[in-house]
């Protein structure tokens, strides 16, 4: 199979990194074709702390999926995170030198590429420009702006901005790795592709992908992104507390929360006890349940509240910015016991664990459906949409192609050039490309 008939999501996590391979059905559902994982080394709170280690996790982690599916990984989309990311609302406008020519796509990406300028702190770059609703001569909260008249241009953006060195970073180790750099997409915006519906993103919704080393927060209402956040905890915080609580290795404490650990402490009776084997030769250590589910409801508590502040500044409170469909659980610390019930009682609003198997073909393996892959299954779905859309492009110019050479114009020589639209997001990643290529 060749490359253009298959594409990879690269999720490079604080615990884990996923390489998932796959394409698109005939029901435009996506098949899974091979999968491969690997412990994360390098990657603290969602930022690359060692580089070496890194290559090594993704190089593994490929060779997995590679060996799985029995196909070659070339080029992969990669998701980003870590606390350096924040986000931003701007306003901006441009003044448009004929109101009586309709608005095009030129408009707008002058329009875009005008927030793009914006001045950042030092070491910050723009990763994502998101149009939210625009203006035109005052006429406010218009969705698609083009083919209207007007001469003055408004929109509102939400601005998501992250640390260059960073980002630099996930692109050496990509590189390094073997592989071409496709795109790079925000992590929360990738989970809430894969697992919330259009109709949670119209209603209002916050996505609360809760990762290893760090918890991602995205804020959807009228189908717009309206907030992005990045919590520097996760659940790699959980189990320290464990270890530090119970005096026990962090090996231990991950399997205590993965098979013992509750998010609510009033369900444990007080005399239920496991017990723990020591280290060598010594006597095996016993952990009263009760004990460990107040360790993990302190730390959870903390996050959600954390969490809940981010969804307060956005005004969820506001009967406007109401939040209809409430809270969406994923990522893999989302699969604490009682976690949902904890969530609910904190911020009082509904709350569901998010699933990423909407979008999948019904033959894919349990395993992929799991809220642990969310962000991989999301990349996925990016680079699937990527690349059929460079399809939809060659075929458009291979018909126009067509079109000029059965004109007489063609051979007057006054073709005219049909341009790609690209996203201030492309050019960005396209920038970066250079950037690591020069920089041998």
């Amino acid at each position: 199979m060749e490359q253009g008939k298959y594409s990879v999501g690269l999720d490079i996590g604080t615990t884990k990194i996923v390489a998932i391979i796959g394409k698109e059905n005939e029901y435009g559902k996506i098949e899974i074709l091979g999968i491969g994982r690997s412990k994360s080394l390098g990657v603290h709170r969602g930022v690359v702390n060692n580089i070496t280690q890194t290559i090594k996790s993704i190089q593994q982690a490929v060779e997995e999926a590679e060996i799985n599916s029995g196909l070659k990984i070339g080029s992969v989309v990669v998701g980003i995170a870590g606390q350096h990311i924040r986000s931003l609302q701007h306003s901006d406008y441009i003044t448009r030198a004929d109101a009586e020519e309709v608005i095009n796509e030129d408009d707008l990406d002058r329009l875009c590429n005008q927030v793009y300028k914006l001045v950042m702190l030092p070491g910050e770059e723009i990763i994502h420009v998101l149009p939210q609703e625009y203006k035109v001569d005052g006429q406010a909260e218009i969705k698609e702006p083009i083919g209207m008249y007007g001469g003055r241009l408004e929109a509102n953006f939400h601005v998501v901005v992250g640390q260059v060195s960073s980002i630099k970073n996930v692109g050496r180790c990509i590189k390094s790795a073997g592989l071409d750099l496709g795109k790079i997409t925000l992590e929360p915006l990738a989970s809430s592709d894969a697992v919330l519906s259009q109709e949670e993103k119209e209603a209002g919704v916050a996505l609360i992908d809760i990762g290893g080393g760090t918890t991602d927060l995205a804020i959807f209402k009228d189908g717009i992104i309206r907030h992005t956040a990045v919590i520097p905890f996760g659940g790699g915080v959980i189990t320290d507390d464990i270890k530090e609580g119970c005096s026990i290795i962090e090996k231990q404490a991950e399997l205590l929360k993965i098979k013992f650990g509750s998010a609510w402490p009033g369900e444990n009776k007080d005399n239920e006890i496991v017990s723990i084997p020591g280290l060598r030769g010594r006597e095996p250590k016993e952990i009263s349940l009760k004990n460990l589910s107040k360790i993990i409801h302190a730390r959870v508590v903390e996050i959600i509240e954390q969490v809940y502040v981010e969804i307060k500044n956005y005004g969820h409170e506001e009967q406007k910015k109401k939040l209809i469909a409430g809270i969406v659980l994923t990522g893999g610390g989302s699969q604490l016991k009682h976690l949902k019930q904890l969530v609910e009682y904190i911020t009082g609003m509904d709350t569901r664990i998010g699933y990423p198997n909407e979008h999948l073909a019904g033959d894919s393996d349990e395993e992929v459906a799991s809220p642990l892959y969310a962000t991989a299954v999301g990349l996925l779905m990016n680079a699937v949409k990527n690349s059929s859309k460079e399809v939809v492009t060659q075929k458009a110019e291979a018909h126009e192609e067509m079109a000029y050479a059965e004109h007489d114009e063609f051979k007057s020589g006054t073709k005219v050039q049909k341009r790609e639209r690209k996203s201030v997001f492309d050019k960005w990643s396209e920038k970066l490309k250079d950037f690591l290529d020069n920089a041998e």
